[in-house]
């Protein structure tokens, strides 16, 4: 076999702390490709969507992350459900509490709704970075710790604070196009062993002149 399974949900039994995060979600709304991890010590990661919250199915929005990913310990995706009415003079959620307050109840049209959040494939997110409901942060891209990302993350962009900021690009646009061109994380898993000397190099040319 080239490389771990990516069916386990601890792919190397030295390394516990470290989860493959498809094999243990339960949500249908929370999709994650193959080899994407959750490391914390704590719980083995298998806790992973304790870290998803306000996630309401009647809400109906998902989170869908890419494959190759490595999600720090403490990460948080904050959901649409954390989202209160605006339009009036309170915030308060009154009618979660009953008692007669929920006469007053909104209606999707009453609450901000900001999509799908999603995660592209390769992302590094560092320890404790919190995730606003709706962000896209693309491909390539690396989370500094302790963000919180309140808006879009470009491709192959390095990002950190609070807010969230991004401090410089990786890679000059047209490496970062032929990256996303060359799409390596689809490769089968016989071409991306063949190809790990030139996926970890820092010599750029030797992955961008692999042929198919």
């Amino acid at each position: 076999m080239f490389g771990p399974n990516p069916d386990d949900i601890h792919p190397n039994e030295n390394i516990p702390s470290v989860c493959y995060i498809k094999n243990v979600i339960t949500r249908p709304t929370i999709q994650v490709g193959d080899y994407t991890y959750y490391d914390d010590a704590a719980t083995g990661g298998e806790d992973f969507e304790v870290h998803v919250t306000h996630h309401y199915d009647f809400i109906g929005d998902r989170l869908i992350i890419g494959k190759f990913c490595a999600i720090g310990k403490g990460v948080e995706f904050i959901m649409n459900g954390a989202n209160h009415p605006m339009k009036g003079p309170t915030t308060y959620p009154f009618y979660i509490f009953g008692h007669g307050w929920e006469k007053v109840i909104p209606g999707p049209q009453d609450l901000t709704f900001k999509g799908d959040t999603i995660v592209g494939n390769d992302v590094w997110m560092g320890q404790n970075v919190t995730v606003l409901p709706g962000v896209h942060i693309g491909d390539g891209a690396i989370i500094g710790a302790n963000s919180v990302v309140a808006s879009d993350v470009p491709p192959y962009a390095i990002a950190a604070g609070n807010p969230c900021r991004v401090i410089r690009p990786r890679f000059d646009p047209e490496v970062t196009r032929c990256l996303q061109e060359l799409r390596w994380w689809d490769w089968d898993p016989e071409r991306i062993f063949r190809n790990l000397e030139a996926l970890c190099s820092g010599d750029l040319t030797k992955l961008l002149c692999i042929a198919p």
